[in-house]
């Protein structure tokens, strides 16, 4: 099981070699045969195969250790989690960035830091060099929309090398960072409603989901998963001070990372707390919260240019957004009947709805949410997270990240537990096809042949689907 994992761990990283952007400059470009097979698209998809049949791996070895997990009877069974992470997370330490060209723009905006250019007022466009050669082009000339904390990061590797490659690898480990206290916080999170915590962990850790996206694609959403999961065993458990403090900390890696405060203010205060009591507290925990997001801005010299970027993702239209998948839809249906609009028209209306709707639903937890109860504030951490998800006008894959560790916390019925095995398979399958492989229409068609067979050996077929029943019908509440 371990082994067949890392197996497929290695497997993504040769197939990732082949099918991911690389500087133009890299060393590995100077090997003949490998610029071959980037070069002739029966290359590319021999790559392409080799990454999905590596994921496949790691899914089936993943499912493995899923159900070794619902044995009753399995000691040290989060040890093994964790482990089985460390060892498939290995091999991608030295990947380049793997179904998105993110962690690119992450080496040069850390450089551009370094040097004193700030990535809240200039693109990537104003370095030249190998730094710049993998950005994605449309990120060029775009500002930042990230917090100070991963520039800051960045800065620092870039103090030390500004070889692209090597800068890459430094932020994988900063994303390793945020896995570790998604690792430390999960158990704690499990233990408040009994639910196993190397099964939890199982699903926030090791999963071929956070494998490919989280450890492949090193974005820093996991960081600030990471200090949103730490915050809320912090700021629930001792206080909810320091938990404010960690969730502007969150904030300061992504802006969505503080919607974590909500819940923890809320548990602090007494069941049936009324408005004014509640008022009081998230003005006082709100203080704390951009304290330290404005704070972090000033001491590292970078301040809040960020406000300025926050638009900066609404540029592209991805279907994964539910408000820019309907209005996409309805644009379609527009073109379709020769009604003339303008391109986006519903798909720019629908975003401008749910945007309202997500102050709304802000608006409607801090005053109606339960106080009181660490129960009620993991619940309602999934609640706000991932209906605040459900407005966004840009989803990507690695976005459900924000929920999982809380999640799979909870004590979810049957159905759920089916779905969120399933989609903890699917999510990693998937992965390399993405927008980078947009216009390679062969690639992505085979990829999804592919995905589609393994989808059906894994989920659908009758070992799979009482590999998954078994894995969703275990008490996943330990006995008294």
């Amino acid at each position: 099981m371990l082994t067949r994992g890392l197996a497929g761990s290695l497997l993504v990283l040769l197939g990732g070699v082949v099918v991911s952007t690389l500087p133009d400059s890299t060393l590995l470009l100077r090997n003949e045969q490998l610029v071959a097979l980037r070069d002739h698209e029966a290359g590319r998809m021999l790559g392409l195969a080799v990454v999905l049949v590596g994921l496949g791996m790691l899914a089936a070895a993943w499912l493995g250790l899923c159900r070794t997990l619902a044995r009753d009877d399995l000691p040290g069974g989060l040890e093994l989690v964790r482990q089985a992470t460390v060892l498939w997370s290995l091999p991608l330490l030295v990947a380049p960035p793997l179904f998105s060209r993110d962690g690119w723009s992450y080496a040069a905006q850390g450089v551009m830091t370094h040097i004193g250019v700030t990535p809240y007022a200039w693109g990537p466009s104003i370095l030249d060099g190998s730094i710049v050669e993998a950005v994605d082009p449309r990120w060029m000339n775009t500002l930042t929309p990230y917090g100070p904390v991963p520039l800051e990061a960045g800065s620092f590797a870039a103090s030390i090398t500004q070889d692209p490659w090597l800068l890459v690898i430094a932020h994988r480990l900063v994303a390793l960072v945020g896995l570790a206290l998604v690792a430390w916080a999960v158990p704690r999170l499990a233990a408040w409603t009994g639910v196993r915590p190397a099964l939890a962990s199982a699903v926030a850790i090791a999963s071929p989901f956070v494998i490919a996206n989280g450890v492949g694609g090193l974005h820093n959403d996991v960081l600030m998963v990471g200090l949103m999961a730490a915050a809320l065993v912090v700021g629930v458990e001792r206080s909810w001070l320091w938990g404010a403090a960690l969730g502007g900390l969150a904030a300061a890696v992504k802006l969505p990372g503080g919607l974590v405060c909500l819940p923890i203010l809320l548990a602090s205060l007494p069941m049936g707390a009324g408005l004014v009591e509640r008022g009081r507290r998230l003005a006082a925990g709100g203080a704390v919260a951009v304290g330290v997001l404005v704070g972090v801005g000033v001491v590292s010299g970078l301040g809040i240019g960020w406000v300025h970027a926050l638009g900066v993702p609404g540029v592209i239209y991805t279907p994964l957004s539910v408000p820019t998948f309907l209005g996409g839809s309805l644009d379609s249906l527009a073109s379709f009947a020769g009604l003339g609009l303008a391109p986006h028209t519903f798909a720019d209306a629908f975003r401008s709805v749910a945007a309202v709707l997500g102050v709304v639903l802000v608006g409607w937890f801090a005053l109606r949410w339960p106080t009181g109860s660490r129960v009620q504030a993991l619940r309602g951490t999934v609640v706000l997270v991932g209906g605040f998800l459900l407005t966004l006008p840009v989803v990507h894959l690695w976005y459900l990240s924000w929920v999982v560790p809380f999640l799979c916390s909870l004590r979810l019925p049957r159905a759920a537990s089916v779905v969120l095995v399933a989609v903890s398979v699917m999510g990693g399958m998937v992965a390399p096809l993405d927008s980078s492989l947009h216009g390679a229409w062969m690639l992505v068609i085979m990829g999804s042949m592919y995905v589609a067979l393994v989808a059906t050996v894994l989920l659908l077929s009758r070992r799979g689907r009482e590999r998954i029943l078994h894995i969703a019908d275990v008490e996943w509440l330990p006995v008294p």
